[in-house]
């Protein structure tokens, strides 16, 4: 057959399916679709609930309160000092002179000037307490350093003036026996100090708010008297080492110490940690700790007003952001209007229709409850609905009561669910809350960042 011949047969079809366009048309419209959805949505950042740890530490203004007496001259001249500020006495001890025509006292002041007069001894002890200052010493308290040179003069003070009234023992006795030079030990055993504040008198029982609030405290130096008149102060004897601090706390504070008896502290000037016995006391409306302190009295001798740390532990629990929690509001119904529903355990409720009288059974989500009351939302009931009891002609309006619940929002299976939290703890930054609570989260739940931008049931695009 010649080609010309050849019949050529063609086959056609309705509709030509190429299956790659397909796919491909498919594919540009999910990419178009989620695009739009990303651009046209507010995405919502979560957290993963975590375990966590919070320390409840307080910081508060604590008052020291002695057993301390001040001691008034009983001749007028010129004084001289013999025991350092803070130091221990017996009743042997001198601790002032008065000259009254002043021979004597010049001696003795002079005498403070020449170092040659000191001791190996003297010098031993002295270099003992600079190497363990320096062994102890904290950069963050350089103020100590002060301080500290301070007492080291009034140590040199106190060795160079002891040492004179030892050589000028003869002088000192004719001036003595011509009244013109005295010499005054304590009436009791105790701690000198050279600074008076008008709260000597001051006890746990009769100080005052104003006195713990005062704004305007000072303190009087007497050292810096080198003459003195007849009763005026011229030192203070604390007659005991046992002492006070008074702490205003909140009463939260109070309630949470009102089963304990001993609790630990920290001294926020240098750092020194301790614990100690305590009791409550109330003044008008406000509590007070009142620390019992047996020891380190001339630690803080020279303080009245320290910053004290109650260390009251830490809380464990589920640990959140504050930026997850908000608040919600929930219709709150009496427990007894809930009933079984059928062969369901749900706890339903029978909500009368207002126009046909008709009963129907709805099965809301609780969110929480107390002693009298289950809190439900608005998905199933809407304010105004009449609520019928079980077994009763009794109605219930919803909305009658209303009430908040503080909570975050869990998105674990892509939408927003209100969840109550019970709140432990919490700093600037973070909330500790109680772990398997009933309608609450549980560790390693997704939860909304930002719950005040969420609400009930929305979906959630991360």
């Amino acid at each position: 057959m010649s080609r010309k011949n050849k019949k050529v047969l063609k086959y056609r079809t309705g509709f030509n399916l190429n299956i790659g366009f397909i796919v491909f048309f498919v594919i540009i419209i999910y990419v178009i679709f989620h695009i739009f959805t990303y651009f046209t949505s507010n995405p919502v950042s979560e957290y993963e609930v975590q375990q966590g740890t919070i320390a409840t530490n307080n910081i508060y203004k604590g008052m020291i309160i002695r057993e301390e007496s001040v001691v008034y001259a009983e001749e007028s001249g010129n004084l001289n000092y013999f025991v350092s500020n803070g130091s221990k006495v017996a009743t042997s001890d001198v601790v002032y002179s008065v000259d009254t025509d002043g021979s004597i006292a010049t001696q003795i002041t002079g005498a403070q000037n020449d170092a040659s007069a000191i001791t190996d001894e003297d010098a031993g002890k002295i270099i003992t307490d600079i190497n363990s200052f320096s062994s102890g010493y904290n950069r963050r308290y350089f103020s100590k350093v002060y301080t500290f040179k301070n007492d080291l003069s009034a140590q040199l003070t106190q060795v160079l003036s002891q040492n004179a009234l030892t050589s000028l023992a003869d002088t000192i006795s004719t001036a003595e026996a011509n009244n013109t030079f005295y010499t005054y030990k304590p009436t009791a055993p105790g701690i000198v100090y050279y600074g008076i504040d008008g709260y000597e008198d001051v006890t746990t029982d009769s100080f005052t708010m104003d006195q713990y609030n005062n704004t305007n405290y000072e303190e009087t130096d007497l050292t810096n008297n080198s003459t003195i008149n007849q009763l005026d102060p011229v030192y203070k004897l604390i007659t005991s080492e046992n002492w006070n601090i008074l702490i205003n706390v909140p009463d939260n504070v109070a309630k949470s110490l009102n089963d304990k008896s001993v609790i630990k502290i920290r001294f926020c000037d240098d750092d020194y940690t301790t614990t100690v016995s305590f009791s409550l006391l109330k003044k008008g409306d406000a509590f007070f700790l009142k620390l019992n302190m047996k020891n380190s009295l001339i630690r803080y001798i020279n303080e009245r007003f320290t910053n004290i740390e109650l260390v009251l532990g830490a809380d464990t629990g589920l640990k959140i952001p504050n930026s997850a929690i908000t608040k919600k509001e929930f219709f709150t119904i009496p427990k007894d209007y809930f009933t079984a529903s059928g062969d369901s355990d749900a706890s339903s409720l029978m909500i009368k229709d207002k126009s046909s009288g008709s009963v129907n059974i709805v099965s809301p989500t609780i969110f929480s409850q107390n002693d009298d009351f289950y809190f439900v939302d608005d998905e199933y009931l809407k304010d105004g609905d009449i609520i019928v009891k079980p077994d009763s002609s009794s109605t219930y309006r919803v909305g009658t009561d209303k009430d908040k619940l503080t909570g975050v929002y869990n998105i674990n299976k892509g939408y927003a669910v209100f969840k109550q939290i019970k709140v432990l703890a919490s700093n600037d930054d973070y909330t500790i809350v109680e772990a398997k609570t009933p309608y609450g989260i549980s560790l390693y739940d997704h939860i909304a960042l930002d719950g005040k931008s969420v609400k009930e049931n929305q979906t959630i695009t991360k």
